[in-house]
């Protein structure tokens, strides 16, 4: 292999990563997404959510007296 055609080679692609470089850092910054304000509510403690399931859910029944 042809150590002058590899650096050719390279040097192309290193000018085609720096337009795109170049490129994206003109666009203008994004915009947080409505209602997003950047950070998610604080967990349970554990790290668990916790769901209150109906009675009947959880193995417990009503007393039918």
């Amino acid at each position: 292999m042809d150590l002058a055609k590899v650096l050719a080679e390279l040097r192309e692609e290193l000018a085609d990563l720096n337009a795109a470089i170049d490129s994206l850092e003109q666009l203008p910054p994004a915009r947080p997404k409505r209602g997003d304000a950047g950070q998610r509510p604080p967990q349970a403690a554990g790290g668990e959510r916790r769901v209150a399931l109906p009675a009947a859910a959880n193995g417990r029944q009503r007393d039918s007296a």
